[in-house]
């Protein structure tokens, strides 16, 4: 069952949520970077948010260098923002603060 695609209102409620995220230019997305004491506290951080992905079955783009991991969520199937990219985004929030 494909996602619902999210409303800008629902958009715009959902971002005050969520500190730090930010639409991205050009796309139906949210992203953030995060920035740790090191690689490893990064790694660390990726690996734990993949386990969550992989449970929601909803894969971000990501990219790390050094201790900066950067996220963009997007749901393809519903051509933009949905409920799930807001959940990943707080469990991401919710295990950077670990």
């Amino acid at each position: 069952m494909a996602s619902k695609r999210a409303s800008d209102d629902e958009i715009t409620a959902a971002l005050k949520t969520l500190p730090g995220w930010a639409r991205v230019e050009g796309r139906s997305a949210i992203s953030k970077r995060f920035t740790f004491a090191d690689f490893s506290e990064a790694w660390g951080f990726m690996s734990r948010l993949a386990l969550v992905a992989e449970r929601m079955n909803h894969h971000p783009e990501w990219s790390n260098v050094w201790n900066r991991v950067d996220i963009t969520l997007s749901t393809h199937d519903a051509g933009g923002l949905s409920d799930l990219d807001f959940e990943l985004a707080a469990a991401a929030e919710k295990l950077a603060k670990r």
